[in-house]
């Protein structure tokens, strides 16, 4: 059997870790340092199973909903801008995004990383659309935050039976958010299931991480790719529930079933 060469991981680590984030990478000091370049970059960053724009979604999501993730993820946002993977009006709508399901105040770290790296690389201000900018019918703005809440989750679900149904899920993160077209849904997908995972909470983590998959925005190798760069930020033990979860929804697309079938 082939030995792997450390000082080839590390070459690969450092190489990979400046041009994710266009940043200089410094030599490391301390095991920490160490396990970002010959781990995170080297053998996460560098595995071919997820494109490089879906694992920076995630690794911004995740540095974002982080309690202490501000330095990585001013790195991982100046990287996605100046790379052209992300562009700056993609940035603003994620943090738009995030805020739905990480809380406002996640989405404001993320935003104002945006804010800070289009300062400096002196870009041109994206467009900012309107969330609405003509007058709606009330029971039309619920119609289509129930149609898009169908075509996003693959099953119908949407009521008004409380505000938090009706005026939160219904009106506005389905019958607004999720019907901008500044982001595709595909990227929308990683950023949900950030938000989703890091919530602990069993319906919204399972009926995602189906539907992401019954829609066809990712594959099951794809989702399994997830749960690997998600554990970066959020820790092996988060990620373990995610992927025991992973394992049990490729299941029941894969029969045809539905997430709680």
């Amino acid at each position: 059997m082939a030995l792997l060469d450390p000082a080839e991981r590390s070459a690969r680590g450092h190489k990979l870790a400046q041009e994710i984030t266009r940043f200089t990478a410094p030599a490391p000091e301390t095991p920490y340092e160490q396990s970002w370049r010959d781990f995170i970059y080297a053998e996460i960053w560098s595995r071919p199973a997820l494109d490089l724009r879906s694992r920076y979604l995630i690794a911004i999501a995740g540095a974002a909903s982080s309690p202490h993730g501000g330095d990585q993820l001013y790195r991982y946002v100046h990287g996605a801008l100046k790379s052209g993977e992300l562009t700056l009006a993609e940035a603003r709508e994620a943090a738009l995004h995030l805020s739905v399901y990480a809380g406002w105040s996640r989405g404001g770290e993320l935003d104002r990383a945006v804010s800070r790296v289009a300062q400096e690389l002196d870009l041109i201000p994206a467009d900012c659309p309107p969330i609405r900018a003509t007058p709606w019918d009330p029971a039309e703005r619920m119609a289509q935050g129930a149609a898009e809440f169908e075509k996003v989750m693959t099953f119908p679900g949407v009521s008004d039976a409380s505000p938090y149904l009706g005026a939160g899920i219904g009106n506005f993160v389905f019958g607004e958010m999720w019907c901008r077209r500044g982001l595709d849904e595909r990227s929308r997908r990683w950023l949900t299931l950030v938000g989703v995972a890091d919530s602990s909470s069993e319906v919204p983590i399972k009926s995602h991480i189906h539907a992401a998959m019954a829609s066809g925005n990712c594959s099951p190798e794809e989702m399994q790719e997830f749960v690997l760069q998600y554990g970066v930020h959020a820790g092996w033990p988060k990620a373990s529930v995610i992927q025991a979860v992973v394992f049990e929804m490729i299941a029941k697309v894969k029969d045809g079933k539905p997430w709680n079938g």
